[in-house]
């Protein structure tokens, strides 16, 4: 079911309140309440023959069997058989329909979940850790498996048995049924109590589980690892990891036996029951009280039995929503995330970009409304023509990256306007964006799969031909056709079989390959030797030809040829001009040519990075 098929907006007010948290609840069954229609209807059919068998098995004590009417006998018998076999049938039928409908909630909930987080703005994710985002999905929505897959079901089968049962019980006899009921609020006072007692420790554990999580996914990596050994804290870690495992089976521990007791003393106070109606209707015949036959009394327990396990079944039910409303208000908490960078509704689409990139009097503002630290950009003006090259240089902090994350839309300025080809950023649609702009950064993204998949995720259509053409045009051919299993070599978790060099090189034939007319290289260099950097330089030579280019530099060995240098400081452009104008203003551009040419023998003599 595509989700926009669903009401995802939450209910007015704050989404904690109970009753409109329910609400919202329900609307994610609506786009299958058909299902559900039938699965009511199964429910009903289950219920009512259910109820029928105890009047079958009153008429069998009270008459067939006294007065030895045969086929009577046989016909109630046969009735008691069929009534089974209908009951195991719709039984079996309404699971399939219920488990179905949930896991399809199920599925809505986590694409909705992932889908809302893919359009979150960059600050988002380097404000929030990497585990948390995973246990959302996949503890949280995975914790809810059991409500969203039976409970809705279980609620009606459970409702409409104890409904039907209290009926029949009071046509066989009203007095015993109201005995049977006396105790019924208590029991329901008791389930609510214990119910908000689980949610309140559900909470708590699943933000346990959320650290522990991200606690995993932090020092478990292979950057994890290798920090965790050279630092010798593997100990330390450990402990920790223990510390916040022993937090959760507390918890786990509380979770479970909250109210156990009392839901246990409901459990005892049922089965006891049919002693105290067998025992309420002797004393009543032996008091001369109203005649009460036989069968009458039997098939009433029998009833008052059947009435005993929807009814704890339904009272636990109730406990089981209270302890998953902990779970869906997580969820919901990420689903009502505002989204800082959205596409407009009629998104301007260019079928053809030349790549004139302008920056009009830009302003940004991590915080737009409670950022005390002033603009990390202020007053920007550059303009880039189409096919021409931009460096932009400063010490660190002056805003570099920042300006560059800004031409792709990874941030959304907070004054003026960034244009491509004469349109604001903000009005392109997300298509003409991406197709537009390639951004390979220092830290270098692989994922852990073939190099062929970590190439093609630019280009999935990509022919083996196309492969290669992108990768010797990175200078990586060779290296990948000497591996054994060539581009079927699996790069590793976050590309850690490679080196600085050869991963750098890999982003660039994959940005190669997807061929856009303007490219961002965030000081795709700075983290490689000069020999190193000298290889990679080349493939960014061959990557940067005909496109307009913007490179954020700490390195100025490598942007002296740009026909733009911009110097920042302190978020506004402080210089401009070529290297050699900058270098005769002798201004901040020539300071940090000097730094970079003391530096430079130190870089020269560094040792390579080991290839694998």
């Amino acid at each position: 079911m595509p989700r926009d098929h669903i009401d995802w907006t939450p209910a007015p007010g704050t989404s904690t309140e109970q009753p409109r948290q329910v609400r919202r609840i329900l609307r994610l069954f609506k786009p299958y309440r058909a299902r559900l229609a039938v699965v009511g209807l199964l429910v009903g059919a289950s219920s009512l023959v259910t109820v029928a068998t105890p009047f079958l098995l009153k008429e069998t004590l009270d008459v067939a069997i006294p007065e030895g009417r045969t086929g009577l006998l046989t016909l109630l018998a046969l009735g008691m058989i069929l009534s089974a076999v209908l009951t195991g049938i719709f039984g079996v039928l309404q699971t399939l329909i219920s488990t179905t409908v949930g896991q399809r909630v199920m599925h809505d909930l986590r694409t909705a979940v992932y889908g809302r987080l893919q359009r979150m703005s960059l600050a988002f994710f380097t404000r929030t850790r990497t585990g948390e985002v995973q246990s959302r999905i996949a503890n949280d929505i995975g914790g809810m498996q059991a409500t969203v897959t039976s409970t809705a079901t279980s609620l009606v089968s459970n409702l409409t048995s104890v409904v039907a049962t209290i009926v029949a019980m009071i046509a066989l006899d009203w007095r015993l049924t109201v005995v049977s009921l006396l105790l019924l609020p208590v029991f329901v006072w008791i389930s609510r109590r214990v119910g908000n007692e689980r949610k309140k420790i559900t909470t708590q554990r699943q933000k346990q589980m959320a650290a522990m999580a991200a606690t995993v996914t932090e020092s478990l990596s292979v950057s994890g690892i290798l920090l965790g050994r050279t630092m010798g804290r593997s100990d330390s870690l450990t402990r920790s990891f223990s510390d916040e495992s022993e937090s959760l089976v507390d918890l786990e521990v509380r979770s479970n036996m909250a109210g156990r007791w009392r839901m246990a003393v409901i459990g005892i106070v049922m089965s006891a029951m049919p002693a105290f109606i067998y025992w309420t209707a002797g004393i009543a015949l032996q008091s001369g009280g109203p005649d009460i036959s036989i069968g009458t009394i039997v098939a009433f327990v029998s009833l008052q039995q059947g009435l005993f396990r929807p009814a704890v079944s339904l009272l636990s039910t109730g406990v089981q929503i209270q302890t998953s409303l902990a779970l869906f208000q997580r969820i919901f908490e990420y689903l009502d995330l505002p989204i800082d960078i959205t596409e407009r509704e009629d998104p301007v689409h260019l079928d053809r970009v030349k790549g004139e990139v302008r920056l009009e009097n830009v302003e940004f503002r991590y915080d737009a409304e409670g950022d005390q630290r002033g603009p990390v950009l202020d007053g920007i003006d550059i303009d880039v023509p189409a096919g021409s090259s931009l460096a932009v240089v400063g010490p660190t902090g002056a805003g570099k990256s920042t300006l560059g994350y800004l031409v792709p839309r990874l941030y959304d300025v907070t004054g003026g306007r960034v244009t491509l080809d004469g349109v604001d950023v903000r009005d392109l649609d997300f298509d003409t964006l991406a197709r537009a702009i390639g951004v390979v950064s220092q830290e270098t993204y692989l994922f852990h799969a073939s190099v062929a998949d970590n190439l093609r995720f630019a280009k999935p259509d990509a022919t083996e031909e196309e492969l290669e053409q992108a990768a010797r045009a990175a200078q990586i051919h060779d290296h990948i056709a000497s591996l054994p299993d060539g581009y079927d070599t699996v790069v590793g978790e976050r590309g850690h079989r490679f080196s600085g060099g050869e991963k750098q090189r890999l982003a660039i034939a994959r940005t190669i390959l997807r061929d856009p007319p303007v490219l961002i290289l965030d000081e795709a260099t700075s983290a490689l030797d000069t020999r190193t950097e000298h290889a990679v330089q080349q493939a960014i030579d061959a990557l940067s030809a005909n496109r307009t280019t913007l490179t954020i530099a700490h390195r100025l060995s490598t942007i002296r040829g740009a026909d733009q240098i911009v110097v920042l400081d302190s978020g506004r452009v402080a210089e401009r001009g070529t290297h050699e104008e900058l270098l005769a203003q002798e201004g901040r551009y020539a300071e940090l040519v000097r730094r970079d040419a003391r530096l430079e023998p130190v870089r020269d003599d560094a040792q390579l990075e080991p290839t694998s």
